[in-house]
């Protein structure tokens, strides 16, 4: 028994590790940037779509399609952001969700015309396959594998947004943008900046997914509740808080369905509730 629960918290907690990677960028963007990108999760898609394409037509191994994944969704962000987003950044919540619900459509169709309706796997390195074992007990590689970056991501996220001058700038013009402007701050590029890093974490989430949850064009759909449960619990703009959410929404998904599967995927919705009735603006959030 004690073995069954250690393992339902280690899976648990890297399912919570890898929700952390797709969510953390809609923390930084709506937490941050007050903008609500519901296309959050078609930039995850995006990612998962460009490691798949990268392994199967030009042989490139599965991590170096990693970094790839990040820039490319980083990259497509941007052009959408000067295009499209940025004239919604001062537009009331309801344009924003209605925009942005309508890109993860067009998004979807995309998908489907290029690639197809069904799932797409893909192989991973031996070296990333199997399990190891530690006091009795089988550990996923991946999982683990998943755990140490969701990790190094977070660590290098507080040090740009708390302890640069870049993520000072942020700050900055998030608070007071007329003043930030009025010091000499370029406001409309660290806006970008900081969008286009939210949505390659969102790609690089998708392309570590696909091993776990698998690839579709419905990911953006399907994701983008976990993604906002995350963001609601966490608290808006709290690293700390979508990381300390996604491991409870993690565990607490996995747990139910291993130990009461009747009601295993309602479970997190009954912890959504209970947390925002005792703490309204999440976890760890300040509004």
């Amino acid at each position: 028994m004690i073995n069954n629960i250690v393992i339902v918290l280690f899976d648990g907690f890297a399912f919570g590790m890898l929700l952390f990677v797709l969510s953390v960028g809609l923390s930084v963007t709506l937490g941050l940037m007050n903008f609500i990108n519901l296309a959050h999760g078609a930039f995850g898609m995006l990612g998962g779509y460009i490691t798949v394409s990268l392994m199967r037509e030009w042989g490139l191994p599965f991590i170096l399609t990693l970094p790839a994944a990040f820039v490319g969704a980083a990259v497509v962000s941007m052009v959408l952001e000067r295009l499209f987003f940025r004239r919604l950044y001062r537009a009331g919540e309801l344009n924003q969700v209605l925009f942005t619900i309508g890109l993860v459509f067009i998004a979807a169709a995309v998908a489907t015309f290029f690639m197809g309706t069904g799932q797409q796997p893909i192989v991973l390195p031996g070296w990333l396959r199997g399990s190891v074992e530690l006091f009795g007990i089988r550990f996923g590689v991946y999982r683990i594998f998943l755990i140490v970056v969701a990790l190094t991501i977070t660590a290098l996220l507080f040090f740009t947004l708390e302890r640069t001058r870049f993520g000072a700038q942020i700050r900055a013009a998030v608070d007071n943008q007329r003043v930030a402007q009025g010091i000499g701050l370029d406001v409309q590029r660290i806006f970008a900046i900081t969008f286009a890093l939210g949505s390659g974490l969102a790609g690089l989430g998708g392309a570590l997914a696909i091993e776990i949850v698998g690839l579709s064009p419905s990911f953006g759909f399907h994701f983008l509740v976990y993604v906002l449960i995350i963001v609601s619990v966490g608290g808006l703009g709290s690293i700390a808080g979508s990381f300390l959410g996604a491991a409870l929404l993690g565990i607490g998904d996995v747990a139910g369905k291993y130990f009461v599967p009747e009601i295993g995927s309602f479970l997190i919705y009954l912890l959504l509730v209970a947390i925002l009735l005792v703490r309204p603006q999440g976890l760890l959030g300040k509004r």
